[in-house]
């Protein structure tokens, strides 16, 4: 009887673990938010800032545009792009029914950074009208459409019949990833110093270039793709018994295959197009909250979120400071960070490198 009573406790304790979870990871993001817009390499702080309207003295027009115009889409854009890319990896790793999934096998990254390269190295060659159109916004842009139309041809090359086939689309892309280096390969091997050096830095991340325009470009669709992936959580843990049975209880399994995918792209599409490259979010942050809470991707999805959102607000505020006043590229604060402990993750956990 009591390892009867045991096997019902346990799910009804790896919910309440989950809920709490959500509350404490919500808790933590509201405070690592007042950080970030406290934090900076200027002496402009919130605090003092907000002692001042207490006292109902005006803000100098320094310390609005520190805090409105730069640290505040600065940090909007930090919580949109982890949790776009945690969100992404969480239902990937559910999607292939392997934890060592990335959003970067569906070769959203890849050719976002293909974009973004022919947008940096090709730009004197495009015509006016395009330059006008986008203007500062090129490379975001042509990042955004090569990371769409890399998942659209993958989506393509993998279904077959009205059926997607996971296999299929892991493979496709892996060649698709391969292809895209090449050709950026090509391209780079052509650029001029100073070409280089923006690929350079785009390829290494960063949220320097934060602004209320990108913000508003990215947001609504990484908040809709993120809602969308959200709705998942049933499906995805049906998919972990295996199409077949998932099918069986109900699940319309080519469906939800094709949200996941769309939700995927369009979240890492648009993350990556105006941050550039961020690794190790979408894969360390579901792997630490399985740890955590089990493995349910109807708390995991919202937990992966906050958890992204958190991580690389933190990576943020250290790139910020740690050479002040020069500022370090996210993507290598996030690889120092991600790589040491998704390899504690593999030494904890053995069995997934026979997956």
């Amino acid at each position: 009887m009591a390892a009867v009573t045991d096997l019902e406790t346990a799910p009804r304790d790896r919910v309440t673990r989950a809920r709490t979870l959500h509350g404490v990871l919500a808790g933590v993001l509201v405070l690592a938010c007042i950080a970030s817009l406290q934090i900076g390499t200027t002496d402009v702080t919130l605090s003092a800032m907000l002692a001042k309207l207490m006292q109902g003295e005006a803000l100098s027009q320094m310390e609005r545009v520190v805090l409105f115009d730069i640290r505040l889409p600065r940090l909007c854009l930090g919580v949109l792009v982890g949790a776009a890319l945690a969100v992404s990896g969480a239902a990937l790793q559910g999607l292939f029914r392997n934890p060592l999934a990335d959003p970067g096998i569906v070769g959203v990254g890849a050719g976002a950074g293909l974009g973004a390269i022919i947008a940096i190295v090709l730009s004197a060659s495009l015509p006016v009208w395009v330059i006008d159109l986008t203007g500062i916004h090129l490379v975001p842009f042509a990042a955004f459409l090569g990371g769409c139309g890399s998942t659209i041809l993958l989506y393509r090359v993998s279904t077959r019949h009205g059926r997607t086939s996971v296999a299929t689309m892991l493979l496709a892309g892996i060649a698709l990833g391969a292809l895209a280096g090449a050709l950026s390969g090509i391209l780079v091997y052509i650029a001029d110093d100073r070409q280089l050096r923006d690929l350079t830095f785009w390829g290494l991340g960063s949220l320097a270039g934060a602004s209320w325009a990108k913000v508003l470009a990215a947001g609504p669709m990484i908040v809709l793709a993120i809602g969308a992936a959200l709705m998942l959580g049933r499906g995805l843990n049906g998919l972990a018994l295996g199409e077949a049975t998932a099918a069986h209880i109900g699940i319309d399994v080519q469906r939800m295959k094709s949200i996941a995918i769309l939700a995927v792209a369009s979240a890492t599409g648009a993350a990556v197009a105006v941050s550039g490259g961020i690794g190790f979010i979408g894969i360390v942050v579901p792997h630490l909250l399985r740890l955590a809470s089990g493995p349910d991707h109807r708390t995991l999805l919202l937990n992966s979120a906050l958890l992204g959102a958190i991580l690389l607000i933190l990576a943020d505020m250290i790139a910020r400071v740690v050479i002040a006043p020069a500022e370090l590229p996210i993507g290598i604060v996030t690889a120092v960070l991600g790589a040491p402990v998704f390899l504690w993750i593999l030494l904890k956990r053995r069995g997934l490198v026979d997956l």
